[in-house]
């Protein structure tokens, strides 16, 4: 099955171009593993502020640069892996159980997240060093 970091990988969806210009679709359990619960995006994030700081229990996510760019590093609370997003049809998949920050958005950055579940407080790690001793601890046993 491989690490959590090791499931983490940039998925490109279909895309119908024409003369009129391009269109690409998502079908949730189709095109990314998990059926879509919820969507939500960010915009007009101002120069040198950083997004996300956090991580999931159980929550899957699609992320994608609808719009400019930004990068994502994800940490499994030992190891680190950085991406940079800059296609609107190139989306990276993300497994619950890591930590997330969104940084060096374009100034035209439109940062769209699919989420494999509704929003649920319970679910996320605002503290890294909790997310960490709980990461642990999942490893240990």
């Amino acid at each position: 099955m491989g690490s959590r970091l090791e499931r983490c990988r940039l998925i490109e969806l279909p895309s119908k171009p024409d003369a009129r210009g391009n269109l690409s679709f998502i079908e949730g359990g189709i095109h990314i593993p998990f059926d879509i619960q919820r969507v939500y995006y960010l915009y007009d994030v101002p120069s040198g502020i950083s997004r996300g700081a956090h991580g999931h229990r159980q929550l899957e996510q699609f992320i994608l640069a609808m719009s400019g760019s930004f990068t994502i590093t994800l940490d499994d609370g030992i190891d680190k892996k950085t991406f940079e997003l800059n296609k609107p049809n190139v989306g990276l998949y993300i497994p619950a159980m890591l930590w997330r920050d969104l940084n060096e958005f374009s100034s035209n950055a439109v940062c769209m997240v699919l989420a494999s579940r509704k929003y649920e407080e319970e679910d996320y790690f605002r503290d890294y060093d909790a997310f960490v001793d709980y990461a642990h601890a999942g490893r240990e046993k």
